[in-house]
């Protein structure tokens, strides 16, 4: 049996992010979170937002807690997790559940969503790895699609806090790989799959949700 993982950041951060998702994801129906983590933000998210079809999504060795706190809610609109490492292409697998055939992309073969989430994950990325990301992105969404990313970035090449500056340290000493963005070379990412950013929302503890749209 898989004991139930637990985030105290997700129990934090939660509701604020929630109160941005309600208002960007209002006209949304089919929601890719990359990077469920826990499975904390789903729960909570689909049950708050009934109307979306959450998707959860991580690397394989996450999925069985995400599962656990899934098949604890029980809620209609959170389908099976499915394996997902942004660094491995195709990002689309089998596995994924089908997209309605209106909003299937040309030929049918890969499902399209009209929203992704992704919390606290860019930092922990290498950049090559972030540039995997929004690829991957650019071959989920479909036209008019939202994209919000929630995490500490940097301005201007300067942190945002001395606790961001604390933290970065952290992800150094952890992996040389990982860091804390510049908000300007994300932006830049997302600007070449056809998005552009429409919110940059401060959130507690320095962070914030960045809202893009094509």
């Amino acid at each position: 049996m898989t004991d139930k993982p637990f985030s105290p950041s997700c129990e934090r951060n939660r509701e604020p992010i929630l109160a941005v998702l309600r208002e960007q994801f209002a006209e949304c129906h089919r929601v890719l979170e990359i990077g469920s983590g826990t499975g904390q933000h789903a729960v909570c998210f689909a049950a708050a937002m009934p109307w979306l079809r959450w998707q959860c999504s991580d690397r394989a060795e996450h999925l069985p807690g995400i599962r656990t706190w899934l098949d604890e809610a029980a809620l209609p609109n959170t389908p099976a997790p499915v394996e997902l490492d942004v660094a491995v292409k195709p990002w689309l697998q089998p596995a994924l559940d089908p997209a309605p055939p209106s909003s299937a992309a040309a030929g049918g073969a890969s499902p399209t969503f009209d929203a992704a989430f992704s919390a606290n994950t860019l930092h922990i990325m290498g950049w090559p790895e972030v540039e995997a990301f929004f690829a991957g992105v650019n071959a989920v969404l479909g036209e008019s699609a939202t994209l919000v990313v929630y995490g500490p970035f940097n301005y201007g090449g300067a942190y945002s806090s001395p606790s961001n500056r604390e933290f970065a340290g952290w992800l150094q000493a952890r992996d040389s790989a990982s860091g804390i963005r510049d908000f300007e070379a994300v932006d830049r990412l997302a600007h070449g799959i056809g998005l552009r950013l429409v919110e940059d929302v401060a959130m507690p503890a320095n962070n914030r949700c960045l809202v893009w749209r094509r």
